[in-house]
């Protein structure tokens, strides 16, 4: 369980922002596991017609075996709705050593894949080199395979936000927590988040919350460091109606 302690000054100061690079990273683990995400599945097969002839082996050896993702590559937004672009060059710009750490963080059993091995060497030089690697592979995947979705993506996000902040107005911290998952239990201030791989007790005074939307978040997800910003990345409502329009049109009889 990881526990996150707000005050009322970082109720007041609680916020929400979009991020590509979120989804664009969460949506690996549609694209290796597919059987766990049963509403991803129409989008899925929308867009692995885009990615046929893409090497995706690096984009996914990121997924470690328990579906882990290097904590790295989803950096707190800086603002409301940051670029792509601009998320990646603070991915770019992460040193070795935290690349190192978050890439062995996803593998705690180890075997890393062959594409990934260059973190157990101590020359930082190859490890900056997978760093650039695994940027250049994500503007393509981004480009290729969440781009085209994005405003429709967009805007279900966004509706979630304002659904939620009116359960803010409404109800307080309580009611904007408490549909939120099941994994979430708001009490005497303390946020806890259960059936996670860390525990820790977080504390944020004057920190505030930051709340990321996400359509492919399958459970609530804060850092994994306890000593990172205060953020839960989130599933939002409405996708399962989002999803439905890549479906494929079925053919309808004609009536003689």
């Amino acid at each position: 369980m990881i526990s996150i302690e707000l005050g009322v000054e970082d109720l007041a100061d609680t916020r929400f922002a979009l991020s590509p690079l979120h989804e664009t990273v969460l949506s690996l683990r549609v694209l290796r596991e597919p059987g766990l995400y049963a509403l991803h599945l129409p989008w899925r097969r929308s867009m692995l017609d885009r990615l046929d002839g893409v090497d995706t082996e690096l984009l996914l050896a990121l997924v470690g075996p328990e579906r882990a993702l290097p904590d790295y590559l989803t950096p707190r937004p800086a603002g409301f709705a940051p670029t792509v672009e601009e998320e990646l060059a603070t991915v770019g710009r992460t040193p070795a050593a935290v690349v190192r750490r978050d890439v062995l963080a996803a593998y705690p059993r180890g075997r890393l894949p062959a594409v990934l091995r260059a973190v157990t060497r101590s020359d930082d030089d190859a490890v900056d080199t997978l760093r650039d690697a695994i940027c250049a592979r994500l503007r393509h995947y981004w480009e290729l395979a969440i781009a085209p979705v994005w405003p429709q993506m967009r805007l279900v996000m966004e509706a979630d936000m304002t659904y939620r902040a009116r359960q803010l107005a409404v109800g307080g911290a309580r009611l904007l927590f408490a549909d939120m998952h099941p994994n979430l239990r708001w009490r005497d201030g303390v946020l806890h988040i259960d059936k996670m791989i860390g525990r820790h007790h977080v504390v944020a005074p004057g920190r505030g919350l930051l709340l990321v939307p996400s359509v492919f978040a399958h459970k609530p997800a804060p850092p994994v460091g306890r000593d990172e910003a205060p953020l839960l990345s989130y599933p939002c409502r409405g996708w399962r109606r989002c999803g439905r329009r890549h479906r494929r049109p079925t053919r309808r009889r004609s009536r003689r």
